[in-house]
């Protein structure tokens, strides 16, 4: 009868055993390492999807004032969307128009920057600048009302510390639905920020807070700071 005899581990391949990165078996080979690791949800570099609609906005900075403005480029034709509330009221693209913030402005300067009576006509860029970006941007919205109705208007006011010439902060809002054609902007918006300086500016509301609140959605602005 013949005897089957097991295969004899040697010396050499059990020291090249206790060397390998993985643990060795008989006759298999070492895992491969030269693949990386796959990436995991959450790691860094991971892009995140934009906010939901009426959650809070992650804001940044803006360029600030400048000297001198220069025209901004804006979307491409048609990239952005209107949004509307229940009531028709028009709300921007946060792709398009997330809202920038005026570097410039702290809850601690707010008595020497929006507070400060006749501030935001000092950092105001011209017309002659806003004039050819609120044309490209009414293309980038597909805008076709009579321009004249629609105003360029900071999602993030001035008097809120919002950036002046970023094209993430400016955009062309419509006409609010009971508005009258040919009458000229009629922006209901007006009312909210002005509410909201006010708050700001004698320590009821903390200015990041009313930041967030208008860049997110301007009509529910003022209950989530708790305004009437």
């Amino acid at each position: 009868m013949t005897v089957r005899r097991r295969p004899t581990v040697t010396t050499a391949a059990i020291a090249a055993c206790l060397l390998a990165v993985a643990g060795c078996s008989t006759g298999k080979s070492a895992p491969d390492t030269k693949h990386p690791a796959s990436s995991r949800a959450g790691s860094p570099g991971t892009a995140t999807a934009p906010p939901a609609d009426g959650a809070p906005r992650a804001l940044q900075n803006g360029p600030g004032p400048q000297t001198k403005y220069t025209v901004q480029g804006q979307p491409a034709p048609g990239t952005c969307k209107y949004r509307y509330t229940t009531d028709k009221q028009p709300l921007p693209d946060p792709k398009c128009t997330p809202g920038a913030l005026n570097p410039k402005v702290t809850q601690q300067n707010l008595a020497s920057t929006v507070c400060k009576s006749g501030y935001t006509g000092t950092i105001r860029p011209p017309v002659s600048v806003t004039g050819p970006e609120k044309t490209a941007n009414a293309k980038s919205y597909g805008y076709t009302g009579p321009m004249g109705d629609g105003e360029y208007d900071h999602l993030i006011s001035l008097v809120l510390g919002g950036d002046p010439d970023d094209p993430r902060n400016l955009w062309v809002e419509p006409p609010s639905p009971d508005h009258k054609p040919g009458a000229g902007p009629n922006n209901p918006k007006d009312v909210v920020e002005s509410k909201l300086s006010k708050a700001v500016c004698s320590g009821k509301v903390q200015l990041a807070a009313a930041q967030s609140a208008i860049a997110t959605d301007w009509t529910t602005a003022l209950a989530k700071v708790g305004l009437p």
